[in-house]
């Protein structure tokens, strides 16, 4: 069946034939429950909760007192709680800290078996728990969690792909407890609130943003021939370092980029020329 003729809504079953979704089976969801679970997150992360729907989903951040990156997330809503797709390896380290600031609020904070699955030219599964498109920009596709694991999933190659084409970054690309918010554009993809109320972190991220002191930032950029190595690696301008590579996958990569790198002509990596590739949702007025 051409995928034009697919409904909107999908079983899993019937999405596995298609095989156009990726398991991220390095994600975990966190449900949140009780009375209190939205003004609770309401006053500790980057997004506005408010804003959240049963058929949307938020991009946000937990931030350090000073304003510095702990971890990212999605929040999804169902009728009786809000569940966060976090890292897994963050997911402890979420309820812990969390909890602390519980004091007599009247919600629960649990782990769950839920997973994680992320599809481009297919429809979301309509037995999913939770569905709803990637709110950080146009062309992302859609997020949701399910019950089961999808047995002929991928395995998050080709969400790669795509997400180094978007520039959209994930936990691997920030560095915990010095990663600004900004820096990795969460500003541009929708992932924090400059009209809700004060949240950890909010004086430093405020400032940074109304004063325009960024330096650098999280950008996708593109190896002129071969490919990135597995690990490691750092872009240069001449003889100065000007950006460390994050995610990557053959030519392509994210960079966390100083600004006076954005577009220079010499911005290499190893004697061969890189080149930032703008994403349609970063400001014109911005790249340079």
């Amino acid at each position: 069946m051409p995928l034009k003729t697919l409904p909107e809504r999908v079983t899993l079953q019937e999405l596995r034939c298609f095989s156009m979704l990726d398991l991220l089976s390095y994600r975990s969801v966190l449900a949140f429950t009780g009375a209190d679970r939205l003004s609770f997150l309401q006053g500790l992360i980057t997004n506005d909760v408010q804003l959240l729907t049963s058929d949307t989903a938020l991009w946000s951040a937990l931030l350090t007192p000073q304003g510095r990156w702990l971890s990212e997330f999605f929040l999804f809503s169902t009728p009786d709680s809000i569940l966060m797709d976090c890292p897994a390896d963050h997911a402890d380290m979420l309820v812990k800290k969390l909890s602390r600031f519980r004091l007599r609020a009247d919600v629960k904070i649990e782990a769950t078996d839920f997973q994680v699955i992320v599809g481009q030219d297919s429809p979301a599964p309509i037995d999913a728990v939770c569905a709803a498109n990637d709110p950080r920009c146009d062309g992302a596709g859609w997020r949701a969690v399910v019950q089961q694991t999808p047995t002929e999933a991928g395995h998050g190659g080709i969400w790669l792909k795509k997400r180094l084409e978007k520039g959209l970054p994930e936990a691997v690309d920030f560095e915990s407890e010095k990663t600004l918010a900004l820096e990795a554009n969460m500003d541009l993809l929708h992932g924090v609130s400059w009209k809700k109320g004060c949240y950890m972190g909010q004086e430093l991220t405020a400032r940074t943003h109304y004063r325009g002191l960024l330096r650098r930032r999280l950008l996708p950029v593109q190896i002129q021939d071969g490919a990135f190595p597995e690990a490691g690696g750092t872009l240069v301008m001449g003889d100065k370092e000007v950006g460390e590579l994050r995610s990557r996958q053959g030519s392509r990569a994210l960079a966390m980029l100083r600004r006076e790198a954005w577009s220079s002509p010499d911005l290499a990596f190893e004697g061969k020329q890189v080149s930032v590739v703008w994403p349609d949702w970063f400001p014109l007025e911005m790249r340079s």
